[in-house]
């Protein structure tokens, strides 16, 4: 795996965490959007760009509910 994508997993894992214990009513959300990353080449790599789609939206999840919630 290509550090870059390693470093883009731990942020993701990081949000998802914000999400599961700070806005649990928005996990319903986190299924969708795993079912939309690719699965991977027989090398077992991910497409980079996928990710980074993945991190920056569980971001924007994050931030437009709560700007919405205040």
């Amino acid at each position: 795996m290509k550090p870059e994508n390693t470093n883009i997993l731990s942020e993701i894992s990081i949000l998802t965490r914000v999400i599961e214990e700070q806005f649990p009513e928005l996990q319903k959300y986190l299924d969708e959007g795993r079912s939309t990353l690719p699965q991977g080449n027989l090398k077992g790599s991910i497409d980079n760009k996928a990710l980074e789609n993945y991190r920056d939206t569980l971001k924007d999840l994050i931030q437009n509910y709560d700007k919405n919630k205040k």
